[in-house]
């Protein structure tokens, strides 16, 4: 069964690691770095002094280091693949995870499993490599980050895959942060719950919705990086709630 990820060439990969290696900046990688949260965290991550790999389709051209997967592969070899795109580096700061994707369908309908394989194809599947690569890259005192849903902390009928997959994003964090998780020594796994992204495919689609509930790109990779950075504290295992009302955001556990 093929994964929808691309494989970076071997070539790109030496050079990449031999520039990355030597910086003393700390490093942050960024795994869905192409999508419109991924690239508003590289841009923030970057403001912030931060050195960034992103792991995507494409390119993000806001950073010199990427990891360009191949969607020909296989899941099993995607873990692989990245850790031999990382050459020479031996850990990172802070490791997130905003791969993901959107589908709907209720249990009659007909494409239901095939929307339900894309769905943790695209946050599940992407989570637990993120978690596992952290597992060995992950600096001892580092930041995991994980992207769930508040919707599927509650029945998700007319979005039956997509509310699995995030709650199994919610799950994988709950037990990452229990006691033999797997994490290096004193590092942090949490997930974000966002509820609705204000994205430009968001507004595309929903332009009359009341955007005032929906949540800033900015507030979020602000918040993601105040906790890599240890501005503010984070509890290992949580799930963090996302909300806005009236154009302000609330992050709450």
């Amino acid at each position: 069964m093929a994964f929808l990820f691309r494989v970076p060439f071997r070539t790109r990969t030496l050079a990449y690691s031999t520039r990355i290696s030597k910086t003393p900046m700390p490093h942050v990688l960024v795994y869905g770095g192409s999508g419109a949260l991924g690239k508003n965290l590289v841009d923030t991550f970057a403001n912030d002094g931060w050195t960034i790999t992103s792991v995507d389709f494409t390119r993000n051209e806001a950073t010199p280091h990427n990891v360009v997967l191949d969607p020909s592969h296989d899941i099993h070899q995607i873990p692989k693949y990245v850790v031999e795109a990382l050459g020479h580096i031996t850990h990172f700061d802070a490791m997130i995870n905003v791969a993901g994707g959107w589908a709907g369908g209720n249990v009659a309908s007909e494409d239901i499993f095939e929307t339900t394989q894309k769905m943790y194809q695209q946050s599940t599947w992407t989570s637990l490599i993120t978690a596992h690569l952290a597992a060995k890259f992950l600096k001892p005192g580092g930041v995991l980050v994980l992207t769930g849903a508040t919707a599927a902390s509650s029945p998700t009928p007319g979005m039956v895959g997509y509310g699995m997959a995030k709650a199994a994003v919610h799950h994988l964090v709950k037990s990452i942060g229990a006691e033999g998780g797997g994490l290096p020594d004193k590092a942090k796994a949490v997930a974000i719950l966002p509820s609705t992204l204000d994205t430009p495919m968001n507004r595309k689609f929903m332009p009359n919705a009341d955007h005032s509930t929906w949540i800033p790109l900015q507030e979020i990779s602000d918040k993601v990086v105040a906790w890599a950075r240890g501005r503010e504290q984070i509890t290992t295992g949580s799930l963090i709630r996302i909300f806005a009302k009236d154009n302000k955001t609330t992050f709450t556990v």
